[in-house]
């Protein structure tokens, strides 16, 4: 949808995905007939008597409707929304906030007391504590299991099941999700579907072409790229998306600033060829640690150790910017890289253009967010041993990091 005042550019229909990155809603100014995205900082916006409604609830579509109140529609919001649309191949999209309000309202607009949700049992912190300790408080069911194997996914879904979620890479420990399987077990359940493909960005994965229902993506990490703003997004059907945004979009308040939308637009601009240089060194990071000796395990997708590198072959355009690894001693360890690295910084959260390393300890993780037991703690602990590193890669010469690191983890 495009407002009156919007002169949008118009793409070939066949334009390929690093053409829509920089183009795809992009609309040029009506009066200074600039190319560069403006930021819409007003919160009310001119209507004409009859346009609009004092309450959203009087609303249709919001995304149809003119621009009335910057919570429920913003003209540069609304911008990043066709954007990322474009580049997930989806009918629309719904900024939020944050990555984890983009989760939330995947969760309460779709689940409601008495429904189920199956979830993968290793997924970002934030929703695995939103799901295991939030959801249960209002009536809905939650189990976690492996989504790495279908038949625990089979064995878990109930005539109450509504929604499957995944993440794919999955945060921490780098394990994968086989999504056109799942979908189609989910499907046949009559349940959706939606994953966090933040780790894979757009450039490598896009999850609604294998049949996922709904792509949820932290904008705050690659896809933004400079670490300096916060913000989610959903991506998917029309109609999903409309009833994500009549509901958590207008009544969750967690709506995304227009500075914001701005910044990760710039970022979205140059997200391919970011992509490409950080997979580019990722690769050669992964091959230097799993020969360092400090190493005892490295966990990349794009190598041939890794346990899924079939699927990761299969689903993925790129390996991603995200590198795991273990040392003997992890708590020395972390120590002593962020007393000597000079080029990585240790730090939490990924995705920036600097590179950033941070310890994650299974102790804490297992206790404090996923709680997980037997085989499935077993399982993680495969891959984490008693911790893992997590490195996100960024834009620094390759050969830099490579000696940082190979300085840093050295005695």
């Amino acid at each position: 949808m495009t407002h009156p005042t919007a002169n949008p550019i118009s793409l070939p229909l066949d334009a390929r995905p690093q053409t829509l990155a920089l183009d795809a809603g992009l609309s040029i100014h009506p009066v200074t007939r600039s190319i560069q995205p403006d930021i819409s900082m007003s919160v009310n916006h001119m209507v004409r008597p009859g346009e609009g409604a004092f309450s959203a609830a009087g609303l249709g579509d919001i995304a149809e409707e003119p621009y009335t109140y910057a919570r429920w529609l913003n003209p540069t919001v609304r911008a990043l929304e066709q954007r990322m649309a474009a580049l997930e191949g989806a009918e629309d999209a719904l900024a939020s906030a944050t990555g984890v309000a983009a989760i939330a309202a995947v969760f309460l607009s779709f689940l409601k007391a008495g429904d189920h949700l199956v979830i993968s049992d290793v997924t970002y912190a934030g929703a695995a504590e939103l799901a295991r300790s939030i959801l249960p408080d209002f009536g809905i069911e939650v189990t976690a299991v492996n989504l790495s194997r279908p038949e625990e996914l089979r064995a878990a879904l109930r005539p109450n099941t509504r929604l499957v979620h995944c993440e794919s890479p999955c945060n921490p420990i780098l394990r994968l999700t086989d999504l056109a399987e799942i979908a189609q077990i989910a499907h046949a359940a009559g349940a959706l579907v939606s994953v966090d493909s933040t780790l894979a960005t757009p450039v490598s994965t896009r999850p609604l072409a294998l049949g996922v229902d709904l792509v949820v993506h932290s904008l705050t990490k690659f896809i933004n790229g400079h670490g300096d703003a916060l913000g989610g997004i959903t991506c998917g059907r029309r109609d999903l998306i409309a009833r994500m945004r009549g509901r958590a979009g207008v009544y969750l308040g967690a709506a995304l600033s227009a500075s914001n939308a701005w910044l990760i637009l710039r970022g979205i601009d140059t997200l391919f060829p970011r992509m490409r240089q950080i997979n580019e060194t990722a690769a050669r990071l992964a091959v230097a640690l799993e020969a360092h000796p400090a190493v005892e395990r490295v966990i990349w997708p794009g190598l041939a150790s890794h346990p899924q590198h079939a699927l990761a072959q299969r689903q993925m355009e790129f390996a991603g910017g995200v590198i795991a690894f273990r040392t003997k001693d992890p708590q020395a360890m972390a120590r002593q890289l962020a007393a000597k690295m000079r080029v990585a910084h240790y730090a939490f959260s990924l995705g920036h253009q600097r590179s950033i390393v941070t310890l994650l300890d299974t102790e804490e993780m297992i206790g404090g967010t996923y709680h997980l037991t037997g085989a499935a703690l077993e399982d993680y602990r495969r891959f984490a041993g008693a911790g893992v590193f997590r490195l996100s890669v960024g834009l620094e010469a390759a050969e830099d990091l490579i000696a940082d690191l190979d300085q840093a983890l050295s005695a």
